[in-house]
C-alpha cells in the first residue's frame, strides 16, 4: 500500500483522527452554521503552514485582511510578520464584486503557494445570479484550487444549524477530497461545540461526533 503525505493541520486533536493530517494536495471543507468557528479553523490552518515554512494564502470574501489579521491576533499568530517577511498573501475581493472570480489563480502558481485559506464559498456565490449559476462556478473553483497541488480548506455556511447539514448549495461536498462539519448548540446557558469527520478521502477515520472548545490558543478537539 502507498503512503500518502500528510501534513499537519494545526488543530490540536484533529490529526490523531486523520492518519497524521490533510493528504497533501487535498481539498478540504469546513462547513458549520454562522459561529461555530470557521474563519479561526482557517487561521489555525494557515498559521500551521507559516510555522512550517510554507508559502500560504488566505483569500477571504467577507472580512477584510486586516479583520483577519485581528481574528489571528487574538491567539497570538502574528500573520503581520510573515506577510512582511512574503511568505503569506491575504487577499480580499469583495463579494459582488464584477471582477474576475479566478483572480488567485495565477499568483497561487507564479508564488509556489503550498497551504491555502478559502473563505467562504457561500459568500462566493452571492456574485451568481441564480442557484445553478452558484453550482456551476464554484465546481470551477473547487477543481481549479485542487489542481494547483496546494492543500485547500475551503469554508461554507450551512443554511441551517442541524447536525447533518453540509453546505447551502449541496454540491460543495462531492467535489472536495474531505468534509468536516462544525457544530455549537446551547445548553443549559452555555454553549456546547463539536466536530464531525464527514468524509476524507483516502483516509481511515473516525465517523463520531467529537466535543470541540475554542480556547486562548485555538481550536482544540477532543478525542
Amino acid at each position: 500500500m502507498i503512503k500518502e503525505e500528510r501534513i499537519k493541520t494545526g488543530i490540536y486533536g484533529l490529526d490523531e483522527l486523520i492518519e497524521g493530517g490533510f493528504i497533501k494536495g487535498s481539498a478540504i471543507l469546513v462547513s458549520g452554521f454562522a459561529g461555530t468557528g470557521k474563519t479561526i479553523f482557517c487561521c489555525q490552518f494557515i498559521w500551521e503552514g507559516l510555522k512550517n515554512g510554507e508559502r500560504c494564502m488566505f483569500i477571504t470574501f467577507e472580512e477584510t485582511p486586516e479583520d483577519i489579521k485581528k481574528d489571528a491576533m487574538r491567539f497570538g499568530w502574528n500573520f503581520e510578520r510573515y506577510i512582511k517577511e512574503n511568505k503569506l498573501i491575504i487577499r480580499h475581493r469583495p463579494p459582488l464584486s464584477s471582477d474576475d472570480l479566478f483572480f488567485f489563480e495565477d499568483e497561487i502558481r507564479r508564488k509556489k503557494i503550498a497551504r491555502i485559506a478559502f473563505d467562504s464559498l457561500s459568500v462566493l456565490s452571492m456574485a451568481c445570479s441564480n442557484a445553478f449559476e452558484a453550482r456551476k462556478e464554484l465546481f470551477k473553483i473547487i477543481t481549479s484550487l485542487k489542481e494547483s497541488g496546494a492543500t485547500t480548506l475551503l469554508t461554507a455556511e450551512t443554511s441551517n444549524p442541524e447536525i447533518n447539514s453540509i453546505s447551502r448549495f449541496g454540491v460543495e461536498e462531492f467535489i472536495v477530497d474531505g468534509v468536516i462539519t462544525l457544530h455549537s448548540l446551547g445548553m443549559s446557558g452555555g454553549s456546547y461545540r463539536s466536530l464531525r469527520i464527514v468524509k476524507m478521502r483516502r483516509t481511515n477515520h473516525n465517523h463520531d461526533i467529537f466535543p470541540m472548545e475554542i480556547t486562548e490558543n485555538g481550536i482544540v478537539v477532543k478525542y
